[in-house]
C-alpha cells in the first residue's frame, strides 16, 4: 500500500512538473523579414524608413461585386471614388460591378465603425476599399498609444466587413503638404506629421497581413511625388501640390494616385483591347471589347463596347487628371488600348483617329502604341464624359443620402422609410450611368508617310 501511494505521488509530481515546464515555455519567436521600401536620396527622405509594402496578389474583384468605397473627407471629395467607379464601368464592363461611396468629412476609423451597420452593411457589399489615417493621426507627432488606438479600430472595421463576407482593401493615409491650421489641437512640425502618417501606414500594412486582406499604399508614393512633382512642375507663380492647396485634401493629380493605388491593388490587368492592322494582308482584327466592322485602304471601322479612360488637362496642373497620370503608371498598367500595325513599307505612318492625327515610326507601330496614352482627345471622349458625369451625380446623392437623410431627421424618425425613399431616388441615378454607357463607333486610318 505504501509503495503504491509513493508511486502515485511520484507520478503526480512528474505530471505537475511537466505542466509547470510547459507553462514556463514561451512560444518561439519569429524573426523577420525586416525589409524597407527603396528610399530616394535627398534630405526630404532621410528621416523616413517605410516598411516594404506587400506585393499585389491575383485578381481580387469578381463579377457582380458590390463595391463600397469608404473613408473620410478625402473620400467625400468624390474624386478618387468617382475615378474608380467610372473606370470599372467603362474599362471593365464585363465585371458588372456596382458602387457606393461612404465618405464622411472629419471621420476616423471609430466613426465608421459606429455607423457601418446602418449606412453600409445593410446594402451587403462584397468588396470594400478603406482609407483612414489622416484624421486618426490627430495632426500631431506619433505616439505608441494612438498607434495602438488606430490599429484596434481599423482592425475592428476590417473584421466586421470580413464577417459580412466582404473582401477588403486596406488603404493607408496619404501625406501632408502643410500643417492643418484649422485643427485647434494640432502640434508638432510638418515632418513630424508625415512621420506619424508613415507610422500609421506601417500599422495598416500589419493589419492587412494579419487579417489576410489587400493593402494599398497611398503615403509613400504620394510623399515621394510631393517632392519630385513639385521639383518638375512648380513655378513661382503656380505651385504644384500633390497633397492639395490646403496640404491635406489632394487635387485631381493626388486623387489619380489614390485611384491607381486601389485599382492596382485589386489585381486588374489594364488590358483594354488590341486593334491589329495588317497592311500586307489588307485586313484588321480587334479583341477584348472591340469589333472590326469593315476595313479597306488602311481604314478600319470599329465598334467598341469597352472604353479607355479618357482624361485631358495640362501636364503641369495639379488639378488635372492627365497630370496625375504622369505621377503613377496609370496608362501603362491600367489603361492600355493598343494599336499594332504590320506590313508598313515606309519608315513612318500617320495614324488618324477621329479628328486627331499623329505620326509614328514603323518600329513604334509594329511594337504597338497605346492609343489611350497618345491621343488625349479621341472618339471616346464625349461618351466617356457622359458616363463620368452620371457617376458624379449618383455619388453626390449618396453623400446626401447618408449624411443628410440617414443621419438627419428622417432617419431618426423612421430609418427604414428613409432608406426606401432615398433608394427610390438613387435608382434612376444608377440607371443613368448604364444608359450613358453606349457602344462607340470610330474609325482608325493608317496612312504611310514617305
Amino acid at each position: 500500500m505504501f509503495r503504491t501511494v509513493m508511486t502515485l505521488a511520484v507520478l503526480l509530481c512528474a505530471i505537475a512538473g511537466n505542466a509547470q515546464e510547459k507553462l514556463n515555455q514561451s512560444p518561439a519567436v519569429t524573426f523577420g523579414p525586416y525589409e524597407y521600401e527603396a528610399k530616394p536620396d535627398g534630405d526630404q527622405f532621410a528621416k523616413f524608413f517605410p516598411r516594404k509594402a506587400p506585393a499585389v496578389g491575383p485578381l481580387l474583384i469578381r463579377k457582380g461585386d458590390k463595391l463600397a468605397i469608404i473613408g473620410d473627407s478625402i473620400t467625400q471629395q468624390l474624386m478618387y471614388s468617382r475615378m474608380i467607379e467610372t473606370y470599372l464601368t467603362v474599362c471593365e464592363p464585363e465585371l458588372a460591378v456596382t458602387v457606393r461611396q461612404y465618405g464622411w468629412s472629419g471621420e476616423k476609423a471609430d466613426g465608421f465603425l459606429r455607423r457601418m451597420d446602418q449606412d453600409c452593411l445593410r446594402f451587403e457589399p462584397t468588396l470594400a476599399t478603406l482609407c483612414y489615417g489622416m484624421n486618426d493621426a490627430r495632426y500631431r507627432p506619433f505616439d505608441v498609444t494612438n498607434g495602438r488606438w488606430y490599429r484596434d479600430h481599423y482592425t475592428a472595421v476590417v473584421r466586421k466587413l470580413k464577417s459580412a463576407n466582404c473582401r477588403v482593401v486596406v488603404g493607408s493615409p496619404g501625406c501632408s503638404g502643410k500643417i492643418a491650421t484649422w485643427v485647434k489641437q494640432r502640434s508638432g512640425t510638418l515632418d513630424e506629421h508625415n512621420l506619424n502618417l508613415c507610422a500609421l501606414r506601417d500599422i495598416a500594412i500589419d493589419i492587412a497581413q494579419t487579417e489576410g486582406v489587400r493593402f494599398t499604399d497611398h503615403f509613400w508614393p504620394m510623399y515621394q511625388q510631393q517632392v519630385f512633382a513639385n521639383q518638375k512642375y512648380s513655378t513661382p507663380e503656380k505651385p504644384y501640390r500633390v497633397a492639395g492647396k490646403d496640404g491635406i485634401h489632394p487635387g485631381w493629380a493626388g486623387h489619380v494616385m489614390m485611384a491607381y493605388g486601389f485599382l492596382h491593388s485589386m489585381g486588374l490587368s489594364g488590358d483594354l483591347g488590341t486593334i491589329t492592322i495588317s497592311l500586307a494582308d489588307s485586313q484588321a482584327t480587334a479583341q477584348n471589347g472591340h469589333t472590326v466592322d469593315s476595313f479597306s485602304d488602311g481604314k478600319a471601322s470599329i465598334t467598341s463596347t469597352r472604353y479607355p479612360f479618357c482624361a485631358t488637362g495640362a501636364i503641369d496642373d495639379e488639378n488635372a487628371i492627365r497630370s496625375g497620370m504622369t505621377l503613377v503608371p496609370f496608362n501603362q498598367e491600367l489603361n492600355q488600348l493598343m494599336l499594332k500595325v504590320t506590313g508598313l513599307q515606309t519608315a513612318s505612318a500617320k495614324v488618324i483617329w477621329g479628328d486627331q492625327s499623329q505620326t509614328f515610326s514603323a518600329n513604334e507601330l509594329t511594337a504597338g502604341i497605346n492609343l489611350a496614352d497618345r491621343f488625349v482627345v479621341n472618339p471616346f471622349s464625349s461618351a466617356f464624359r457622359s458616363v463620368d458625369e452620371a457617376v458624379a451625380k449618383k455619388q453626390a446623392f449618396e453623400t446626401h443620402q447618408i449624411k443628410k437623410v440617414f443621419h438627419g431627421k428622417a432617419g431618426k424618425q423612421d430609418m427604414e422609410k428613409a432608406v426606401k425613399e432615398t433608394e427610390a431616388e438613387r435608382t434612376p441615378l444608377a440607371a443613368a450611368i448604364a444608359q450613358a454607357f453606349v457602344p462607340v463607333s470610330h474609325v482608325i486610318q493608317v496612312v504611310p508617310v514617305d
